[in-house]
C-alpha cells in the first residue's frame, strides 16, 4: 500500500494567521510575563491571610521619619516626571479653503488658454500629455488672475489671492471653534513662493487685529512640506509657552508663479498646482483636550540638502529666454524615495510594534551575516497607522509611496481623490486629505494618522496624530457638497 503523501505545511496553514499570532505574542510579551507573576502574588497574599501580611509589614521596623522620607522621595520623583514630560499638543480643529465655482478650470478651458497663450506646438502637446496623465479632475481651480489671457501675475493680484484663500480659511476656523482673535498667542504662516513685504503673517495680524505681543513667524521657500515644518515650529513654541493657542496657516499663492516659457521641466507646475489653503488651531491648554480632535504624537523631519542632486531637483530659475519658473528634475522621484527611506528609518522605531522591529532587525542581520541575497524586509506600517495622508503632489508620487509602503488602494484613496478634486494645493493638501477621511465617516477614537509631505531642498517630513474622539461627519468644509460622488475611478489616460 503506497504511503500517504506528506501534508504540505505551507498549504495547510495560513501563514497570515501565523504572522498575526507572532505579532500578538511579541507585542504583548510583557503582559504575558506580568500577569502570571501578579496572579501568583495575589494567590500568595490570600493564602497568607491579613494577619500574616500585617506582621510582615511591621517586621520592616520603619519609623515615622523613614516613612516621611520615603513619601517625600515618591512625591519628588513623581513631580520631576510630570514636570519634565513634554506638554501635550492638541489639534482643536482646522478649516480648508473651498474655491468658488468661478475659479474652476476644466480641461477644455485649460487647454484653450494654453493654445492662446503659448504659440509653440511642442509645449502645447507636452502640457496636454501631462494633463491627460495627471490624475486631476474637471473641478480644480486657479486664481482669477490666471484666467486672463495672458495671465495677470501682478503684486496686487497675488495679494488678492492671498487675502481670498487665507482669510476664508481663518474665517471658517473661527466660526467652527468660536476662537477670538485676542486668544491667539502664536501665529505661523507658510507660503513657499510668494513672500511680500509686509509679510503674510503681518497681513493676518492687520486683518484680525491680533495682539501686539503675538509671536508671529512667516516661512517661505520651503516647498510643499512646509506645512509640517510649521506644525513642528508651533509644537516647539507650545512647549515653552504654557496655556497658549497657536494658529498655523498653510498655503501656496499661484498667481505670481505662472511660467510663460517653453522649457518642459518648468511647464509641469502650470499643469499640476492649484489654489488652496488650510488654517489649523493647535493648543496646549488642558481644557481644550475635551473638544480637540487629535493629539500630536510625533514630527520627524528629513533634509537631504547636503546632496547637490537633491538640492537642485526642485529649483527656481530663469530659462534661456529669461522667463522665471520652477524646474522639476527627472531625478525627483528617485530623490523622494531616498528621502522617504531616511524618514521612515527614523520614524519606524517610534511607531512600529515590537514584532515588526524584530523582523526587520533579524532580516538585516541575516542579510549581513548569512546571505546578502535575502529579500529585505519592509516593515508593515499598516500595523502602526489606520490612515495615511500622502502629499498629493502628483500621480507618480502617490503611486511610488503606495508601492514602497505596500499600501492598499483604500489607504491612498484620500490622496488620489484630493488630487482629483483640488489638484496639488502644495502644503495644504494634507489637510484636504484628512478632511476627506472625516467626511467619509472613517475617523474613530484611537485611530492613528500618518501625514507625509515632500518639498524642495529636498525634504521629507512626517507627522503622526492620534484621534482623541470619534469624528462626526462634517456638515461643511471643502467636501460637503461632493463627497457622495467619491471615490471615483481615475483612468490612466484621459484623452483630451
Amino acid at each position: 500500500m503506497p504511503a500517504a503523501p506528506m501534508t504540505d505545511f505551507s498549504s495547510s496553514v495560513k501563514l497570515k494567521h501565523v504572522k498575526l499570532g507572532y505579532q500578538y505574542l511579541v507585542n504583548n510579551f510583557l503582559t504575558f510575563l506580568l500577569v502570571p507573576f501578579m496572579a501568583t502574588m495575589a494567590v500568595e497574599l490570600v493564602r497568607r491571610g491579613p494577619d500574616e501580611v500585617i506582621g510582615l509589614w511591621r517586621s520592616l521596623h520603619l519609623d515615622l521619619v523613614e516613612i516621611l522620607c520615603l513619601a517625600f522621595l515618591i512625591v519628588f520623583a513623581a513631580t520631576v516626571y510630570f514636570m519634565s514630560r513634554p506638554r501635550p499638543v492638541y489639534l482643536v480643529d482646522y478649516a480648508c479653503f473651498k474655491p468658488p465655482n468661478s475659479c474652476r478650470v476644466p480641461f477644455a478651458t485649460f487647454m484653450e488658454h494654453t493654445r492662446l497663450i503659448n504659440s509653440d506646438p511642442k509645449s502645447v502637446r507636452f502640457q496636454t500629455r501631462i494633463l491627460e496623465r495627471s490624475g486631476l479632475g474637471e473641478e480644480t481651480c486657479l486664481p482669477p488672475a490666471n484666467h486672463y489671457i495672458p495671465p495677470n501675475p501682478t503684486m496686487e493680484a497675488s495679494r488678492a489671492e492671498a487675502r481670498l484663500v487665507i482669510f476664508s480659511a481663518i474665517d471658517d476656523l473661527i466660526k467652527k471653534t468660536g476662537l477670538k482673535p485676542k486668544d491667539i498667542d502664536i501665529l505661523v504662516v507658510n507660503c513657499s513662493l510668494f513672500s511680500p513685504t509686509p509679510s503674510l503673517s503681518a497681513m493676518i495680524v492687520n486683518k484680525y487685529k491680533l495682539r501686539s505681543n503675538i509671536r508671529s513667524f512667516n516661512l517661505s521657500g520651503m516647498g510643499c512640506s512646509a506645512g509640517l515644518i510649521s506644525i513642528d515650529l508651533a509644537r516647539d513654541l507650545l512647549q515653552v509657552h504654557p496655556n497658549s493657542n497657536a494658529l498655523v496657516v498653510s498655503t501656496e499663492i499661484i498667481t505670481p508663479n505662472f511660467y510663460s516659457g517653453n522649457q518642459p521641466s518648468m511647464l509641469l507646475p502650470n499643469c499640476l498646482f492649484r489654489m488652496g489653503a488650510a488654517a489649523i488651531l493647535l493648543s496646549n491648554r488642558p481644557r481644550e483636550a475635551r473638544r480637540a480632535k487629535y493629539r500630536l504624537v510625533h514630527v520627524v523631519r528629513t533634509h537631504k540638502g547636503a546632496d547637490d542632486r537633491a538640492y537642485f531637483c526642485v529649483y527656481e530659475e530663469e530659462d534661456a529666454e529669461g522667463h522665471s519658473g520652477i524646474s522639476l528634475s527627472k531625478d525627483l522621484m528617485a530623490i523622494a524615495g531616498e528621502a522617504l527611506k531616511s524618514n521612515i528609518t527614523t520614524i519606524g522605531p517610534l511607531v512600529l510594534p515590537v514584532s515588526e522591529q524584530l523582523l526587520f532587525f533579524f532580516t538585516l542581520v541575516g542579510r549581513k551575516l548569512i546571505n546578502s541575497k535575502w529579500k529585505p524586509y519592509i516593515p508593515d506600517f499598516k500595523l502602526a497607522f489606520e490612515h495615511f495622508c500622502i502629499h498629493a503632489g502628483g500621480r507618480a508620487v502617490i503611486d511610488e509611496l503606495q508601492k514602497s509602503l505596500q499600501l492598499s488602494p483604500e489607504h491612498v484613496e484620500a490622496s488620489r481623490m484630493t488630487l482629483h478634486r483640488f489638484g496639488n494645493t502644495s502644503s495644504s493638501s494634507l489637510w484636504y486629505e484628512l478632511n476627506y477621511i472625516e467626511s467619509k465617516g472613517r475617523m474613530r477614537r484611537g485611530d492613528r494618522v500618518w501625514q507625509i509631505g515632500f518639498g524642495s531642498g529636498f525634504k521629507c517630513n512626517s507627522a503622526v496624530w492620534k484621534c482623541i474622539r470619534t469624528i462626526k461627519t462634517p456638515v461643511d468644509g471643502p467636501w460637503f457638497d461632493c463627497i457622495h460622488h467619491y471615490p471615483v475611478p481615475i483612468p490612466e489616460v484621459v484623452k483630451l
